[in-house]
């Protein structure tokens, strides 16, 4: 962690202050997304434990340039990278063993930024009552960003989608009566599925969630808020093909990952994200959220963990990868999906007991399933 000088502070500062009033005006960007809280003042950076729309100066930028450039320099041999995929799952037991359910905490932001999570008609009731109950907790990963080697070829996108004419279920699937579904990657111990819950519930909705882990899974189903009338809680690994699920192509309204796919070997997330995408509903939406290029936790990888260009194992064995913007619009728009958002999230993250201050990064998009063509 770097000490938060008083020259960077008022340069950070007069950058957002310059920035904050476009944030506010800007038709079709809120001030609600990503946060409304603004450092205009550098005497004020300690006042809160962070601080959102943060510019960089281009010396934060070469200096997080620089530092992953030294923390990369030395990459995990190619002989010892297999076990991070191979053995993923074990690795992911083993942490939800060590902390059952207790390291992340609920996402309680999740409808302020995705509102979309909500079925038609329930919208404004949430949004209203996220206003008045959110706190100054922030959408971010884990106190310490907890949040793979198979090189596989990516289906053919158009070839996916086709199939979603051709796939009809054959049986009494869960959810399959509700009028909206949505469904969860990566659910883990359930820190989305928990608040999404609790606010469909009686609102003729369905959650799916699923995660590769069992011990995570089972976790969600021994939790006194599941209720399977309105959840149903599987092991999947989203990176496996030619896998079953308890729904049809075409049939979902949703479908969430937040720090999910940073998790997977960049090689293969491309063919997760076309899987997904096949059963979306036409006009349904994908929604996102994860670690971005040159965030904190990215730099203070130290040499040796680093497996390839911008993916770092930590010291349990999971895995991360950290996105730029660029690199998220390519992966929904090469599945066949439009950009609804797609947004660098740049926030200040103060400790303010010690005096220092972390640059945060994190990426939220949301991308549409497009109706077919209507025939001429």
């Amino acid at each position: 962690m770097h000490t938060l000088q008083s020259s960077s502070v008022a340069t950070l500062a007069k950058a957002v202050c310059k920035l904050s009033p476009r944030l506010k005006s800007t038709a079709g960007r809120p001030s609600a997304p990503l946060g409304s809280r603004f450092l205009t003042n550098p005497d004020d950076v300690f006042k809160h434990n962070m601080w959102d729309h943060v510019q960089w100066t281009e010396e934060d930028k070469e200096n997080a340039r620089q530092r992953i450039e030294e923390n990369s320099c030395i990459q995990i041999p190619l002989q010892e990278q297999g076990k991070f995929d191979t053995d993923a799952c074990q690795y992911w037991d083993k942490f939800y063993g060590r902390h059952q359910d207790k390291f992340f905490k609920d996402r309680n932001w999740l409808f302020l930024e995705f509102p979309e999570l909500l079925p038609p008609g329930a919208k404004s009731e949430l949004t209203n009552r996220c206003l008045r109950d959110q706190q100054p907790a922030l959408p971010t990963g884990s106190s310490t960003d907890t949040e793979t080697n198979r090189h596989n070829r990516s289906p053919d996108t158009a070839d996916l989608q086709e199939s979603c004419q051709k796939v009809v279920p054959e049986k009494d699937d869960a959810g399959q009566h509700a009028s909206f579904r949505i469904l969860e990657v990566g659910c883990g111990v359930g820190n989305s599925v928990f608040p999404i819950i609790n606010t469909i519930k009686e609102k003729d909705a369905f959650l799916y969630c699923c995660d590769f882990s069992p011990r995570a899974i089972q976790l969600v189903k021994d939790h006194p808020d599941y209720n399977d009338s309105v959840c149903h809680a599987f092991v999947h690994d989203v990176c496996e093909e030619n896998t079953s699920v308890p729904f049809p192509p075409c049939s979902l309204d949703v479908i969430l990952t937040v720090f999910v796919l940073s998790s997977i070997h960049p090689n293969r997330i491309q063919g997760v994200v076309n899987r997904l995408s096949t059963y979306l509903k036409h006009g349904g939406i994908f929604l996102f959220r994860d670690h971005g290029r040159y965030d904190f936790s990215q730099v203070r990888f130290k040499k040796g963990r680093c497996l390839s260009e911008n993916f770092y194992t930590r010291g349990d064995g999971t895995c991360v990868y950290f996105f730029t913007k660029e690199e998220v619009h390519d992966l929904f728009s090469n599945a066949g999906l439009e950009k609804v958002q797609n947004l660098e999230d740049r926030r200040l993250q103060v400790n303010r007991r010690e005096k220092v201050a972390m640059h945060r990064v994190w990426m939220q998009s949301k991308y549409r399933k497009l109706y077919p063509p209507s025939a001429s």
